[in-house]
């Protein structure tokens, strides 16, 4: 018998300082059975760093065609793909070829700097792809937070992320591997 996913309710809400973003968000998260805590806390993290009423969870771990998040244009185009973890080179080419931007949240401490080392010469070429580094500190802070019901608040400033619960917050300073090209 298949295990199922485990469904969280996610109440979050919204101060995006840099992008003049806020809203409040009642998601509906399902944790694949090999996914970790600490996995799902990093897709809620990119939900809420890219968040807009469009975004969407997608099936994810489930699927070999689908990213983790996605975002679709008014005319059904594929706007925004969200990759969580470290991905192969292959996947993202693909992705870059069938969204306007990409971007991939890895994290895992030592294992995503091998990552990174290893393909940033073959993906320094996609011009629409960014990667960005979430450290292991607090990666694993994040999991911490982790309730079958919860309600939290993030405030993004200068790049930064603060997730909290009302009685812990985890600071997120993400590490910028590779910015998108400007677009002319």
């Amino acid at each position: 018998m298949a295990l199922k996913a485990t469904i969280f309710r996610v109440g979050l809400q919204v101060s995006d300082l840099d992008r003049h973003y806020y809203a409040a968000h009642e998601l509906t998260v399902a944790r694949h059975p090999s996914e970790t805590d600490e996995r799902m806390m990093v897709r809620l993290l990119a939900f809420a760093l890219h968040a807009d009423p469009a975004l969407a969870f997608t099936r994810g771990l489930s699927s070999d065609d689908e990213p983790d998040l996605w975002r679709h244009a008014d005319d059904g185009t594929l706007a925004q793909w969200i990759e969580v973890g470290l991905p192969e080179p292959k996947r993202l080419r693909r992705a870059c070829g069938r969204a306007r931007e990409v971007t991939v949240f890895a994290y895992g401490g030592h294992a995503a700097e091998l990552w990174w080392s290893r393909h940033a010469d073959l993906l320094d070429g996609l011009a629409n792809l960014s990667v960005a580094n979430v450290p292991q500190p607090a990666s694993r802070a994040l999991a911490g937070l982790v309730q079958r019901s919860m309600v939290l608040d993030c405030t993004i400033d200068t790049g930064s992320a603060w997730l909290g619960d009302g009685a812990t917050t985890v600071e997120v300073a993400l590490e910028a591997w590779k910015t998108r090209d400007a677009v002319t």
